[in-house]
């Protein structure tokens, strides 16, 4: 049997007593936070090593205005204040990069021909990559409030115009400063889970 666990100061950072957050310590954090947690994030698993996510760390107030723009009010109001709003976005043109990424073969790039294949993969892989975003971010002390809310479209216009870049999700980053309900309850084992 693994050795208990559940008091472990990392676990509850990361999961056991993480909360996502809505309102935020007003305050500037270094480019180099930012640096850290992607030179963890990179080592987490994706299929094949594709590795398609890319980031946009807005942290400027400029830069925090234009994505909030994009996002439902709602989802503007309670990112707006947090040192970072990241764009979690997938290249799909990821497969150019397997070379680099898959040296013992090289020829893998063509695994991801189909249209259907390269975007699935894509979405997929970049989602991965988020989570771990989010994992390495709370291990370092930070905060999340990952959301979805937000006008696609128009972002990827603003942000990732002339390239194959196009968004997945948004994840505000900083010290949350709220807890405005208890924490949400999760399905239990025998809900979601099977053993067979």
């Amino acid at each position: 049997m693994m050795a208990d666990v559940t008091n472990d100061a990392t676990l509850s950072r990361m999961l056991l007593g993480a909360r996502s957050r809505n309102a935020w310590r007003k305050e500037t954090l270094p480019d180099s936070l930012w640096q850290e947690i992607y030179e963890l994030l990179r080592w987490g698993p994706t299929s094949a090593n594709v590795s398609p996510a890319r980031f946009v760390f807005c942290t400027s107030e400029a830069a925090k205005a234009r994505v909030a723009k994009h996002m439902s009010v709602t989802n503007a109001e309670k990112s707006i204040h947090a040192p970072a709003i990241v764009i979690i976005a997938q290249d799909l043109d990821f497969a150019q990069k397997i070379p680099q990424l898959f040296p013992h073969n090289p020829g893998a790039q063509h695994w991801f021909d189909d249209p259907d294949v390269k975007r699935e993969t894509a979405f997929r892989n970049s989602t991965l990559q988020g989570a771990y975003l989010m994992l390495t971010a709370r291990a370092l002390g930070l905060d999340c409030g990952p959301m979805s809310g937000f006008n696609r479209a128009a972002l990827d216009k603003d942000f990732f115009a002339g390239t194959a870049i196009e968004s997945n999700f948004i994840c505000a980053l900083g010290h949350g400063v709220d807890e405005p309900f208890p924490r949400l309850p999760r399905l239990t084992f025998e809900e979601s889970c099977q053993i067979i």
